[in-house]
């Protein structure tokens, strides 16, 4: 069985009654590196088992006609997700999406966009579902990329994607709907984050203006959900290196977020990570980030 790293917390929605009448929605995020080759190394017994109503990807990789019949093989189910997608124009990189159970969760709109000068890169999606409790629910799968800090070009163009990524977040939030910004944002904010945290200081992933990104979205009131329910503890990591022992040591860094508006972080019962029982089994080099919302 897969195994999941599970964090829970008492987290008290300030409206109880209507989250104890709201349905549950698991949502799962995670960097597939390459839909196709997620499918053949055994993506969907991870689907089978977990049974999410959400996924969110990145790195999907893949052409646009190919991404919801990727789905239906990988889920089992051909019609019973709705599927949006964000196709870089680079062919075989980045690509994003969003799948949701059509009846459970259908998806009633969408958007690619993203400042304008990200267009077409593949790395931000957003899906619009209904929610019981009227609210709405904004679901975003983004991907950013590594980036390099001996590259002082792609460095900024890193900062000014994390930049856009702020100001479209105050600008969901501002829509009054539930909003849940998920994904492979390849920076660890905090030093519990990164197991070899003192080694990668200085390197892109670890650099003060990646991190000063994390500090000013929970200064706006966004929710790290997942370390807010998991506390001040190592981890839980969602991605090792393929090379050496690092998944086998858990030499991890903790990369893939659930950044959520604080109403619906109010709401969040649980948070997984769900790590792979073996280097064998891995399908991917990151494991998804699984979160449990009443809406």
């Amino acid at each position: 069985d897969w195994s999941s790293d599970v964090c829970s917390s008492d987290l008290i929605a300030p409206h109880l009654v209507l989250v104890l009448m709201a349905r549950s929605l698991t949502i799962a995020t995670v960097n597939v590196n390459g839909l196709r080759a997620a499918l053949t190394n055994g993506m969907a017994g991870w689907w089978a088992e977990r049974q999410p109503d959400v996924v969110t990807m990145q790195e999907v990789r893949a052409p646009d006609e190919l991404v919801a019949p990727l789905v239906g093989e990988i889920s089992g189910s051909a019609n019973g997700w709705h599927v949006v997608h964000d196709e870089c124009r680079a062919k075989g990189r980045a690509g994003v999406a969003v799948a949701s159970k059509a009846k459970r969760a259908p998806i009633v709109a969408s958007r690619s966009s993203l400042d304008g000068a990200f267009d077409a890169t593949g790395r931000w999606i957003e899906a619009d579902l209904d929610t019981s409790d009227g609210h709405g629910l904004t679901v975003v799968s983004t991907y950013v990329h590594t980036g390099d800090a001996d590259d002082a070009t792609r460095m900024a163009e890193k900062l000014a994607f994390l930049d856009a990524i702020r100001v479209r977040m105050a600008e969901l939030r501002g829509a009054g709907r539930h909003v849940v910004v998920t994904g492979d944002f390849n920076v660890g904010h905090r030093e519990l984050d990164i197991k070899n945290w003192k080694g990668n200081r200085g390197k892109a992933g670890f650099l003060p203006e990646e991190r000063a990104f994390f500090d000013a979205l929970l200064a706006d009131g966004w929710v790290d959900v997942q370390r807010t329910l998991a506390g001040d503890v190592e981890g839980p990591y969602s991605w090792w290196s393929w090379r050496g022992k690092a998944f086998d040591v858990d030499s991890g860094w903790r990369i893939d977020y659930h950044l959520a508006s604080p109403e619906l972080a109010a709401t969040a019962r649980d948070a997984m990570v769900d790590r792979a029982p073996s280097y064998a089994e891995r399908w991917s080099d990151h494991a998804p980030v699984v979160v449990t919302y009443r809406v």
